[in-house]
């Protein structure tokens, strides 16, 4: 196929790229934006490792083409806060969620999705939202208490 230009607005920046419109947006962030927090592991969508959120929803990155993102909203783990303060990554580090942390960016990423959509999960609610991210670690019961103690501090926060 051949390169066209892309427009991608990610992380509320405006990012002008040329790619294949077939490539994964997984490997455009991090081959061609330098965006290397979201990682790659299955290749398939099945591991949620590379989850980034497209409009406020959690998405695989490595099975979406580059051209079915464009003109949407991208948001990756390093546009999730500036200084690594958002209520899920203070909860992670709180509960000492990651062992090896390799999934950890698409863990969290999917936890913001979840809280952005409920404010207050219950256990079905995390348990559906997280099962498409695999931790080889398994830190889920780390995850559902980090999960819990985010949703109970956004609800703390001032409006």
């Amino acid at each position: 196929m051949t390169r066209q230009l892309f427009k991608l607005h990610i992380n509320d920046r405006l990012h002008e790229i040329e790619a294949d419109p077939g490539m994964p947006l997984l490997w455009v962030l991090r081959d061609l934006i330098g965006l290397t927090g979201t990682k790659y592991s299955c290749g398939i969508g099945a591991c949620g490792t590379c989850l980034v959120h497209i409009d406020g929803k959690a998405v695989t990155s490595c099975t979406l083409p580059v051209a079915d993102a464009a003109g949407r909203h991208i948001t990756t783990i390093e546009g999730l806060s500036d200084t690594g303060d958002h209520p899920v990554q203070r909860a992670w580090r709180d509960e000492r969620v990651p062992q090896c942390g390799y999934c950890q960016s698409g863990q969290i990423m999917a936890a913001a999705a979840l809280l952005a959509e409920t404010a207050a999960p219950d256990d079905n609610d995390i348990d559906r939202a997280m099962s498409r991210v695999l931790c080889r670690c398994g830190t889920y019961p780390r995850v559902r208490r980090a999960i819990q103690r985010a949703a109970h501090d956004q609800g703390d926060a001032p409006s």
